[in-house]
């Protein structure tokens, strides 16, 4: 049985305007997401995946209105969160909370870890005195810290402590939605896992929804029931997870996933390789047609001429690409499911 929607985007887009070079010239326009749309049901984790640039952190901010969108819409829970005035939005981010990448930069230095995981709590009114001191002490032994620990400062923290911190305080509120924005990226591999594996079982326990951006295709894989795949602020593809790694269709997923680490024979995924080349457009001046084409050893006349829409290609598998066939033959893919060779 399928949990309700819990978040809803629909054709979000993020244009940011740079200085002009002169005063008679227009001002020029950053493109970071371009017309995004997904939706994330209760319970489960969502993740959004691609190359550094992509669009992936600042579609998870315009969803929290950490920056304004251009255009589009977000609903969390039913609610129109772009329609939202300060007042309620402050009050809706109680159930929307976010863990940034750098657990060193998001903490403030000179307040004590007592007073940084309580913040939201006094900022919300939600607790005062002895109640906040007992909420701070709860959530410094659910994300695995002891509860003297709340005297100390950031800096006599390691990394994973830290991330620990800023989890603890995502929790203060009780959140139903928490985004996490690359939260293993700056951490040792090693802890990496007691991150990750803290993050499952607060789901487990509390009955998080996740937005989880990330660049690591193993720590989407361990992470996510849904992924997106974007490039260049547009979403290339999305699917579950088994079908997202077992059939990519758009021929950038198949790229990113070729070049992935393997413990496989290097002989078993020399046959698989997609080797790209040159770099993603401009997005101040992204190119017509489809985004990727100029990179895409496949890419055909149609390709740079019109934009593909983002499709239907199986139930709940859907991909941007003019080269998969309605049956779900990929490009990169001959009938026997051989990979093709490259233009």
């Amino acid at each position: 049985m399928n949990e309700p929607i819990i978040l809803k985007v629909q054709g979000l887009k993020v244009h940011f305007k740079l200085h002009r070079p002169h005063f008679l010239a227009p001002a020029p326009v950053v493109h970071a997401v371009d017309g995004v749309g997904f939706e994330v049901q209760r319970g489960k984790t969502f993740g959004l995946v691609g190359e550094s640039g992509c669009g992936k952190s600042t579609t998870a901010l315009a969803v929290l209105r950490l920056v304004e969108p251009t255009a589009g819409k977000v609903f969390f829970d039913g609610l129109d969160v772009l329609a939202q005035n300060h007042e309620a939005l402050r009050v809706l981010r109680r159930r929307m909370q976010m863990v940034f990448q750098d657990p060193y930069s998001s903490l403030n230095p000179k307040a004590r870890v007592g007073s940084i995981v309580g913040s939201p709590l006094k900022i919300q009114g939600m607790a005062t005195g002895r109640m906040r001191r007992e909420r701070v002490a709860e959530l410094m032994t659910m994300v695995g810290l002891r509860p003297e620990q709340a005297n100390a400062f950031p800096h006599q923290f390691s990394g994973g402590q830290r991330q620990r911190i800023c989890i603890a305080r995502a929790l203060a509120s009780g959140p139903d939605l928490i985004v996490c924005d690359e939260p293993v990226s700056a951490l040792d591999v090693a802890i990496q896992a007691q991150i990750l594996n803290l993050l499952r079982r607060l789901q487990r326990e509390l009955h998080l929804t996740y937005l989880f951006i990330s660049h690591d295709l193993g720590v989407v894989q361990y992470m996510c029931d849904e992924i997106a795949v974007m490039y260049l602020g547009q979403i290339v593809e999305k699917a579950d997870r088994m079908s997202l790694f077992n059939h990519p269709l758009h021929p950038y997923t198949w790229a990113l996933l070729s070049a992935a680490p393997s413990a496989r024979p290097k002989n078993t995924r020399q046959e698989r390789r997609i080797r790209l080349t040159g770099e993603p457009p401009n997005p101040i001046d992204p190119p017509p047609g489809c985004r990727f084409a100029s990179r895409c050893p496949y890419a055909e006349k149609l390709c740079g001429l019109e934009d593909p829409p983002l499709r239907r290609i199986h139930s709940g598998h859907w991909a941007a690409c003019h080269l998969i066939d309605n049956q779900g033959l990929a490009p990169h893919l001959t009938r026997n499911g051989t990979q093709r060779a490259a233009l």
